[in-house]
């Protein structure tokens, strides 16, 4: 069970909506969704939980990237929600790139120069590698400084519990009631 919910800060304060992300499929579409959450270029957040095991805020402030902070990113990686996070570039990978494949696989399925039968024979070291790109690190990863200015120290943001992470931070922002109100 997740729970997400939007945090738009407006002249008036702070303005929470739940959201679903059924249609969510990349960090772009988040950005957007969250975009959609203000009129103005203000500040918005978009707070994710699920099942205690992880949190994750996203901080968009009018056109700019998205600023990414996930609590435990191996638990992340292994939830749909997590992984519209966890973009390569958080992650410190490449990005795939289909058409850069295409040009090292000959059209028998072998690399470019490679003789047939030559691969290894159980096929080991290609899931080992698909694994190392697909696995996080265990632990927070992203932005922890991405609430600073809005009152919580990348310190508290690093020590927070899964379970009670974003009653803290709306607790710091000084919108417990309204994200309580959604909940």
């Amino acid at each position: 069970m997740y729970f997400a919910a939007l945090l738009a800060r407006t002249e008036d304060g702070w303005e929470a909506s739940d959201t679903e992300l059924d249609d969510v499929e990349t960090l772009a579409d988040l950005a957007d969704l969250a975009r959609e959450a203000t009129t103005d270029d203000e500040t918005v957040l978009v707070c994710i939980e699920q099942d205690g095991e992880w949190f994750g805020v996203v901080r968009v402030d009018g056109e700019d990237d998205p600023r990414v902070f996930v609590s435990d990113a191996a638990a992340a990686m292994r939830s749909s929600y997590g992984e519209i996070l966890l973009s390569d570039e958080l992650l410190g990978r490449q990005p795939e790139d289909p058409s850069a494949l295409d040009q090292l696989v000959d059209l028998d399925g072998t690399e470019e120069g490679e003789p047939e039968g030559s691969e290894d024979d159980d096929g080991s070291a290609e899931r080992a590698a698909a694994a190392e790109a697909e696995s996080a690190p265990a632990g927070p990863l992203g932005d922890a400084e991405l609430l600073s200015d809005l009152g919580m120290d990348e310190k508290v943001l690093l020590s927070l519990s899964p379970e009670d992470a974003l009653s803290e931070v709306a607790d710091a922002l000084g919108c417990t009631d309204v994200l309580e109100a959604v909940r």
